[in-house]
């Protein structure tokens, strides 16, 4: 299952775009929330509510880890201890894990981007310890994915598809789509 935690304040876009995408490739994709609640409200105060509440996620079950920006949300999902723990964990398995705008900044604390290539909002690069910051909109480095905001959402979704389908059904649904 791929996994795209929330906490209030998240980027809607960031979170529903590869949610979409990552369905039309025939992923299973949970939105997952980080709080209390299965209610969770984005940055523009429309409230979403969440598949799954992250105390009910198997670590076993996580096939990749979709991390979306948007403050106060990426801070939010960074205080999530539990949370934390389990993208440590998945990457360490080598799952793929996607970050995208602020987000990136939760891996470079988890020290996950040492010595990788790794993009993030403006403004975000000193947070991403010992990555080679780079300034392209999506940057894949091995089984890490991250992008530099809202407006790249829609080839951050591909690239997660073409890390778990293969770039032949990234092409696929971006012709699908319209993307080309």
């Amino acid at each position: 299952m791929v996994c795209i935690f929330l906490a209030d304040g998240f980027e809607m876009i960031e979170a529903l775009t590869p949610c979409d995408v990552l369905k039309r490739a025939g992923a299973e994709v949970a939105l997952v929330s980080v709080t209390d609640s299965l209610l969770v409200t984005s940055t523009h105060g429309v409230t979403i509510t969440c598949d799954n509440k992250l105390s009910d996620i198997r670590p076993e079950d996580i096939e990749m880890i979709i991390l979306p920006g948007g403050m106060p949300g990426a801070e939010n999902l960074y205080r999530s201890e539990t949370l934390r723990e389990l993208t440590v964990a998945v990457t360490k398995k080598g799952k793929p894990v996607g970050a995208i705008c602020a987000a990136p900044f939760i891996l470079g604390r988890l020290g996950l981007l040492a010595r990788r290539k790794a993009t993030c909002y403006p403004g975000f690069e000193k947070e991403l310890s010992q990555a080679f910051v780079t300034p392209g909109g999506v940057v894949r480095d091995g089984n890490i994915l991250t992008a530099k905001g809202m407006g790249v959402s829609l080839p951050f979704a591909l690239a997660a598809v073409s890390m778990l389908f293969g770039e032949d059904k990234a092409r696929a649904i971006a012709a699908q789509i319209m993307a080309e």
